[in-house]
């Protein structure tokens, strides 16, 4: 045996070396960090992608994903009202019934006092066109050259003057199933679709949220599962109803201010000032102009007419910069440049209902990033690809605030 080894040119120290398994030296931390940053780049590029592509998507199928949006937006705004109720030993499919026919009756009574007489009012504007025109003549003065100068460039590109068909009169819909059913088919199918998804999202609510919690691997992973969801329910939800109680009573002190002026239909504009009150920066600018428009068909004295909308957007002001900051302070805090692109974003997308739905969809998204972390592209940059949490005290909505647990920058990979 050991003749045998002696003979071969391979030793038995050799053949020991062969069979015992060679340990390769630690990994360099600079392949590591090339290997983080190639993750991170696959992860933000496909993230651009996404973001790139959404926009387009959802306005293509806006039919599908704009009264889903508007479904989880009420819904969530009506978790607190079911929760309530499953506290009172209901079930949760009548509780979730009795949260659906409340809002149903809420958005009817808002149809009946803005929607009907709004009908109404405006289609008397064809015969107030004189009013208007004698309310404006002296700004409408003040550009007869440049009228002049239009209705020449116009009779050019119109061969014959265009006939205008008769138009008969609709009664205007009392309700909003009656003004469903005067819509098109397709807005019939979008509020019913958006009241199911309501139902169904409130009536499986308890045990999705339970379902996802427990679901989790880890303990602090089901701690921050459910502080997120409960971030989001309370920032919704407070959002909502606060700004709900202030605009309902904008709305009614326009009212009142435009009665005593003698503007018809003061309920209307109340509810006109509160729903585009909703809107944020713009909103209160198009109501205005509707007042405006109201009151030069309903004054011929231009003073008083242009009194209605200055009353309203002073009472706007007011509002806007002594009372809801009083209110609402610091407790919600939102960048004026995210909501400005938010409402940009948004109702470039879905028109005016996106423009309602871009505050809480904000609150809803940056909710869950504050709670999941988000891209550090400056990181990836000059640094590694990471996810960052920024050490902030926050506050849970409009209730007692919390610190933070600020965890540690996690790889995007």
């Amino acid at each position: 045996m050991a003749d045998a080894f002696a003979g071969s040119p391979i030793s038995l120290q050799d053949g020991l070396a062969e069979q015992v398994p060679v340990v390769s030296p630690p990994e360099e931390p600079r392949v590591a960090l090339r290997r983080d940053r190639l993750l991170a780049a696959l992860t933000l590029t496909a993230g651009m992608g996404l973001i790139i592509g959404l926009p387009f998507a959802l306005k293509a199928g806006a039919e599908f994903f704009m009264p889903t949006a508007v479904a989880i937006v009420v819904s969530i705004a009506l978790i607190p009202l079911l929760e309530w109720l499953e506290a009172r030993r209901l079930p949760p499919a009548i509780a979730s019934l009795i949260c659906v026919i409340v809002f149903l009756v809420a958005a009817n009574v808002a149809v009946a006092a803005i929607v009907v007489p709004a009908i109404d009012f405006f289609r008397l504007l064809p015969t107030r066109i004189d009013r208007i025109q004698e309310n404006l003549e002296p700004l409408l003065d003040l550009y007869s050259n440049l009228e002049r100068y239009a209705n020449r460039t116009l009779r050019r590109l119109a061969a014959a003057p265009v006939r205008q068909s008769p138009s008969a009169a609709v009664a205007p819909p009392s309700s909003i199933l009656e003004l469903a059913a005067t819509s098109a088919p397709a807005a019939i199918i979008q509020i019913l679709y958006a009241v199911l998804v309501t139902f169904f999202f409130l009536a499986a609510w308890t045990r999705t949220r339970t379902k996802m919690i427990t679901n989790r691997e880890s303990f602090g992973g089901a701690m921050a599962t459910a502080r997120v969801i409960q971030d989001v329910v309370d920032d919704v939800s407070s959002y909502l109803g606060t700004i709900t109680a202030i605009n309902i009573a904008l709305g009614l002190v326009t009212a009142g201010a435009l009665h005593l002026l003698g503007m018809p239909f003061p309920l209307m504009w109340g509810g006109i000032v509160a729903l585009f009150n909703y809107i944020p920066y713009f909103g209160p600018v198009i109501a205005a102009l509707l007042v405006a428009l109201g009151g030069l068909m309903t004054f011929n004295d231009v003073a008083t007419a242009l009194a209605a909308p200055a009353i309203m957007y002073g009472l706007h002001l007011i509002e806007a910069n002594v009372v809801t900051p009083l209110i609402v302070g610091h407790r919600l805090t939102i960048s004026p440049v995210l909501i400005l692109v938010s409402l940009s974003f948004w109702g470039w997308v879905w028109g005016t209902v996106g423009a309602l739905l871009a505050v809480p969809l904000l609150i809803i998204i940056q909710t869950i990033i504050n709670g999941a972390g988000k891209p550090d592209i400056a990181g990836f940059l000059f640094e590694h690809g990471t996810l960052t949490r920024q050490p902030t005290k926050r506050s849970r909505g409009f209730g007692k605030s919390e610190d933070e647990v600020v965890d540690s920058p996690a790889p995007v990979a």
